[in-house]
């Protein structure tokens, strides 16, 4: 089997742009949109690839950055105060509309303005949150792509349980000030039995609470860790991949680049696809549809991604059908 097997992502598009002011005064303000991007996530690789995702999506739709288009970016970096200052300071720039990247970024945003378009990448349940009226109609100025479904935990579970059948808890690793949090737990919960599986929360607020939930596992039997889809665990990848390692937990993550970092197998929506998609909303709103008309759609690519160089150190043995299903196999 080949060391890596992945759709070729296009490499992020160079350079930054500059302030509105500045580049306003050399445009001619009819022909020249202005879009916010507002990311809940760290401008990290992973964050860049996001972007650079969208803004490939635009270039394909014939809006150029510095041409009759401005971008100005703000990376929250899953700080709820910071996201909430840069909501505002996003809102008063009055831009033609707002990407809201991640649901982190979509709450704050959503309370900065409610009068400039917003179009969302995020939100397991746009509606139960009060983001949206309806998925078919959203209302309001606000429609978007859910990055995942309420049933993902449980999906993941499944997979853990695949590669590591002997599994009788699995300890999910969230953040409780995730807007998304009990939409996980939820999803946990419902898969939990019918796996024959002890479903147990462990809430993190920092690198402390990490560090002390995956140390109470250590010595625990048939034990498996499910990390959840938010800035937090996101930001903090390496040190729960490193103790994942170190208290030797079959791991299941929500994103590739858990697992290409060291993490044993992520199970989890492409979220470069959803950012190219949602460049095509944008569009549509910029040419004047309303986004009260555009349905809010869900994930159409989920990914497996499988570490056989993890599972070997784990001592786990990844059965052929699984490897099967797998999009990528890193060796």
């Amino acid at each position: 089997m080949s060391g890596m097997r992945r759709r070729q992502f296009i490499t992020l598009l160079g350079g930054t742009v500059a302030a509105w002011p500045l580049m306003a005064e050399a445009q001619r303000a009819d022909r020249v949109r202005r879009i916010g991007v507002l990311m809940g996530v760290a401008n990290d690789a992973e964050g860049e690839a996001r972007v650079a995702a969208f803004r490939q999506g635009l270039q394909q739709l014939g809006w150029v950055e510095g041409s009759n288009v401005l971008v100005e970016y703000r990376w929250g970096g899953g700080d709820p105060a910071r996201l909430e200052t840069q909501a505002a300071e996003m809102a008063a720039m009055m831009p033609d509309l707002i990407l809201a990247g991640g649901t982190a970024a979509l709450v704050p945003m959503q309370r900065a303005t409610r009068a400039i378009p917003i179009v969302f990448v995020g939100s397991a349940d746009p509606v139960g949150r009060g983001f949206v009226a309806s998925r078919l109609r959203p209302g309001g100025k606000t429609t978007g792509f859910t990055i995942f479904e309420v049933s993902l935990v449980g999906k993941m579970l499944e997979a853990l349980k695949k590669i590591a059948p002997g599994t009788a808890r699995a300890v999910l690793i969230y953040s409780p000030t995730s807007p998304n949090a009990a939409d996980y737990w939820r999803s946990l919960e419902t898969a939990a039995p019918t796996l024959v599986v002890k479903p147990v929360g462990a809430p993190v607020h920092d690198a402390d609470e990490i560090e002390r939930a995956c140390a109470a596992q250590a010595g625990e039997r048939n034990v498996g860790l499910l990390v959840s889809p938010d800035p937090i665990t996101t930001a903090r990848r390496e040190l729960i991949i490193a103790l994942a390692a170190k208290y030797r937990l079959p791991t299941v993550y929500p994103f590739r680049f858990f697992v290409t970092s060291g993490g044993l197998m992520s199970y989890g929506p492409d979220t470069f696809d959803l950012y190219r998609r949602a460049a095509g909303y944008v569009d549509r709103i910029l040419k004047g549809e309303k986004p009260a008309d555009l349905p809010v759609q869900a994930p159409t690519k989920y990914e497996l991604v499988i570490n056989l160089k993890t599972a070997k150190t784990l001592g786990l043995d990844v059965p052929p059908s699984l490897l099967a299903r797998a999009d990528e196999v890193i060796e």
